[in-house]
């Protein structure tokens, strides 16, 4: 084979309840795929309600990858995506399949098309708790000031409500000393190393979206959500220590507690 040849890859993303998983599934089956899932929360065995995982029979048989392979505590983080998928994409092609990548973690699907390559960075000791506390003594409004100040770039394309990505991006600017943006520019190689397709799935009007998540969460509440939140919080105490979205949190403890009637909603 020509050593410029590229294995085709397709992608199918989109925000939660637009009909990934079918849509994955029927390509699979039309085109001879296997699917690898780019969803960082159905990883995790046990979250099978709160994170709309993908049924054996919703797989009508199609091989699923990377659904239920990890406990709840254990740590994965993008460069293990890439890496998973990145052997998987070569035993797929290897059997002569198509890969399919189907999922809403958009993170996972663009630093794996693009090749992109994650050097070990650890930052010092104590620089994550800092800025934490940092956040909730100053607000995040002054951390995303200063972020505007040290790294413009990153700044210009994080929202100042995500503060996830806000720390994100200052600790990796004060635990190297260089912005976001350069460290990522470096770790794109000259070529994407894929012939990939995505296929962005949404709705023209957002009502629409709307009511198909509403639609979900009652059938995630029938479907006994509440049980299986407090079981995994109640078994692992990972609930607060590994959710990325601190309003998902803010929003479920008083109902895991107790203390509040509304249902919990984890955003997948």
């Amino acid at each position: 084979m020509d050593a410029s040849y590229k294995h085709p890859v397709v992608a199918v993303v989109g925000p939660t309840a637009t009909g990934k998983t079918a849509l994955g599934v029927a390509l699979a089956e039309q085109f001879g795929g296997e699917v690898i899932s780019a969803d960082s929360m159905q990883i995790y065995k046990g979250l099978d309600v709160g994170t709309a995982k993908v049924t054996p029979e919703e797989t009508h048989g199609i091989p699923h990858h990377g659904v239920d392979i990890l406990e709840p505590d254990a740590p994965f983080s993008v460069a293990d995506f890439t890496a998973m998928a990145g052997r998987l994409e070569q035993e797929i092609a290897g059997r002569g399949h198509l890969p399919i990548l189907v999922g809403g973690t958009g993170l996972y699907v663009q630093s794996f098309l693009y090749g992109v390559r994650f050097t070990e960075e650890k930052a010092p000791a104590g620089l994550r708790e800092q800025l934490a506390e940092e956040l909730a003594q100053k607000g995040g409004a002054t951390l995303y000031a200063e972020l505007q100040q040290v790294d413009p770039e990153a700044a210009a394309v994080i929202h100042p409500n995500n503060q996830v990505r806000v720390l994100r991006a200052l600790e990796h600017y004060r635990a190297t000393g260089k912005k976001l943006s350069e460290q990522k520019a470096d770790s794109l190689p000259p070529e994407k190393p894929y012939r990939s397709l995505i296929l962005g799935l949404d709705f023209p009007e957002r009502a629409q979206l709307y009511r198909r998540i509403d639609l979900r969460v009652d059938q995630m509440m029938e479907q006994d959500l509440l049980n299986e939140a407090k079981h995994v919080c109640g078994n692992t105490g990972i609930l607060i220590r590994r959710r990325p979205k601190p309003s998902d949190i803010k929003n479920s403890s008083p109902t895991l507690r107790g203390r509040a009637r509304l249902p919990l909603v984890w955003r997948s």
